[in-house]
C-alpha cells in the first residue's frame, strides 16, 4: 500500500489512480474494465479521491515546442534566515504570479531537501525571460536566497510519467 499524507490509499483506489495517471481522458467504462471493477465503483472512487484532494485536478501533457515555449528548472538554495510571517503567508497563498505577471508559466513548485531547498519548473519564451523570472524571484526573497541555478531542459524523455512520443528529437542531443 502507498501512504498518503491524509490516509492509506487502498489497493482499489491505487488501481484507479494508476489508470487515471496513464490516461485521464479514458472513459469510466474503460477504467472499470481495465481495473476489473463496476462503472459505479470507479465513479465512486474517483469522486472520493477528488473530495479528499488526493486528485488535485486533470491536465493535458503537451509539447511545449508547439507553443514556442522552452522548459526550465530553477533551483534555489535558502539562507539560514527563517521566513517571516508575511513571506510564509505569501508562499502559502502562492502569490508568485503577482510579482512576475506574464513572464513565465509556472508548472511546479516544490519545497525540497538536498542541494536545493526550492525547485521551480516553468515555461518561458526564451532564456532571457527565464533569467528575469529567476532574478525577480531571488530579488523578491533576497534575504532568504543564498544562491540559485537555472537549467534549460532540452528534450523531455518522460513527462507526467508518459514517454515522449517524439523521441526522435532526443537523437540530436546524444
Amino acid at each position: 500500500m502507498v501512504k498518503n499524507s491524509r490516509e492509506t490509499i487502498k489497493q482499489d483506489e491505487l488501481k484507479v489512480l494508476t489508470a487515471l495517471e496513464q490516461n485521464s481522458q479514458e472513459s469510466i467504462d474503460a477504467i472499470a474494465k481495465n481495473c476489473g471493477f463496476s462503472r459505479q465503483k470507479v465513479w465512486r472512487i474517483i469522486k472520493q479521491l477528488e473530495s479528499q484532494k488526493t486528485i488535485w485536478g486533470y491536465t493535458a501533457v503537451t509539447d511545449e515546442n508547439a507553443k514556442n515555449l522552452k522548459h526550465f528548472i530553477a533551483l534555489l538554495k535558502r539562507s539560514n534566515i527563517p521566513f517571516d510571517d508575511a513571506i510564509r503567508k505569501e508562499m502559502i497563498e502562492d502569490k508568485i504570479d503577482h510579482y512576475t505577471p506574464g513572464l513565465v508559466t509556472i508548472e511546479n513548485i516544490y519545497h525540497t531537501h538536498g542541494i536545493a531547498d526550492m525547485v521551480f519548473t516553468f515555461y518561458a519564451t526564451d532564456i532571457i525571460a527565464a533569467k528575469k523570472f529567476v532574478e525577480k524571484t531571488a530579488n523578491r526573497y533576497h534575504q532568504y536566497v543564498e544562491e540559485y541555478f537555472l537549467i534549460e531542459t532540452l528534450v523531455p524523455i518522460r513527462k507526467q510519467g508518459l514517454k515522449n512520443p517524439n523521441m526522435k528529437e532526443l537523437t540530436k542531443y546524444l
